[in-house]
């Protein structure tokens, strides 16, 4: 097998993963890559790295000031340099088979716009793109004649055992969650939770906001949305099961009565390389899922006093339009508030709910030609409202 690829946010956790996989899968002799781009942010010294490795066509990081740092690191090498928006947008349109777009939160909503619109097939680990304005990315992507493919692990679970051809043989999707790291924690104990104990992630390692975003369960709110668009699924007919192995990925329930489950260690790797080599598979050095040394697997409902997150998500999808967008705006700036010791963990919930109140009240929505620089507009009003209600709730504090 080979590919071209490109890399946007080959420094974070998921872009990583991905060189990692493809290194194995070279050095297993089952796969060959070419890299057309890579792009990263203030890690200059590993962004530089995997260029030296990988000798892409172009490096980029998004920080303008940090152009000559990296162009200190690669010198010598002859591997070309940019740096800010518009040479993330130009590593994005670099001609490739297959693009990872993986860079965490709003930031990449734009590079990931203009990959799907190239007919690549776009590996999806940026939440955000879908939940902003996943329709009408998905429609992007076809019409160019790519696809996009999620990475995310349940995502992936779930397209790996969907009817793409008969969806209406679906009655159901059921997302699976670890529960994060508070999943038993007496509730009293929640209002004194650190930014240290919250990112601690029982199975996952992962960003700093992502975990937090675990452990508050935003993030399955999140991705109740994306699954929706990408599956055609209204909000009524996907569920979420606690799962704290995280060893069932998700699962498809049919009209027949039957449930259809992917199952894996919980190893990134393994979506990605579904996604990478798709629609064959990618033979590396996986770990293995050893069902009898696990001994049992086990289920329990979430807590909706514990996880309000999740219920607010599930209220936005249901309402539509813009509220995904708000709800994912709100969250991320109430989760990066409570990262930087300025709110409280129980606040976050608190302020996705009081921003969503203002702004859905209010008709607040995108109403721009463009999908993408809509869901933009939204999201820096969502921030604004978000942003003062911290301030509120700080100073009530």
């Amino acid at each position: 097998m080979h590919r071209r690829v490109s890399v946007l946010g080959a420094t974070g956790s998921v872009g990583s993963s991905t060189l990692a996989l493809m290194d194995e899968a070279e050095r297993a002799g089952t796969a060959r890559f070419t890299v057309a781009a890579l792009t990263g942010g203030r890690n200059i010294e590993r962004l530089a790295e995997a260029a030296r490795r990988w000798r892409p066509e172009l490096v980029v990081t998004a920080w303008p000031e940090l152009k000559s740092d990296l162009e200190d690191a690669l010198a010598g090498s002859g591997i070309p340099v940019a740096a800010g928006e518009s040479a993330l947008i130009e590593a994005a349109l670099r001609p490739a088979d297959w693009i990872m777009a993986a860079i965490v939160g709003v930031a990449g909503l734009k590079s990931t716009w203009a990959a799907a619109g190239t007919g690549a097939i776009v590996g999806l680990a940026n939440k955000e793109s879908l939940v902003c304005c996943g329709p009408a990315l998905m429609a992007r992507a076809t019409t160019a004649g790519g696809r996009i493919l999620p990475v995310d692990s349940e995502h992936s679970a779930i397209y790996q055992v969907f009817p793409h051809d008969h969806p209406e043989g679906v009655r159901r999707l059921v997302l699976t969650a670890s529960g994060g790291p508070f999943r038993q924690t007496p509730a009293a104990e929640l209002a004194r939770v650190t930014p240290e104990r919250a990112v601690a992630h029982p199975n996952w390692s992962m960003g700093a906001k992502i975990s937090v975003d675990s452990a508050t369960m935003a993030n399955k709110g999140l991705e109740m949305i994306e699954a929706a668009y990408l599956f055609g699924m209204p909000a009524d007919r996907i569920d979420v099961v606690v799962h704290p192995e995280s060893v069932i990925h998700s699962m498809v329930e049919y009209v027949d009565g039957s449930t259809l489950a992917q199952m894996g260690p919980p190893d990134m790797k393994t979506p990605i390389a579904c996604a990478l080599a798709w629609p064959d598979r990618l033979s590396w050095p996986a770990p293995r899922l050893d069902l009898a040394a696990m001994g049992q697997l086990t289920f329990e409902a979430p807590d909706p006093v514990r996880f309000p997150a999740l219920r607010l998500a599930r209220e936005a999808l249901e309402a539509g339009g813009g509220a995904p967008t708000i709800f994912n705006a709100a969250n991320e700036v109430a989760a990066l508030a409570f990262l930087d010791r300025r709110l409280a963990f129980l606040n976050i919930a608190a302020v996705i709910a009081e921003t969503l109140e203002r702004m859905v009240k209010t008709g607040a929505d995108s109403d721009f030609d463009d999908a993408c620089a809509g869901a933009l507009a939204l999201d820096a009003h969502a921030r604004r409202v978000a942003i003062e209600i911290v301030g509120d709730l700080a100073l009530a504090a």
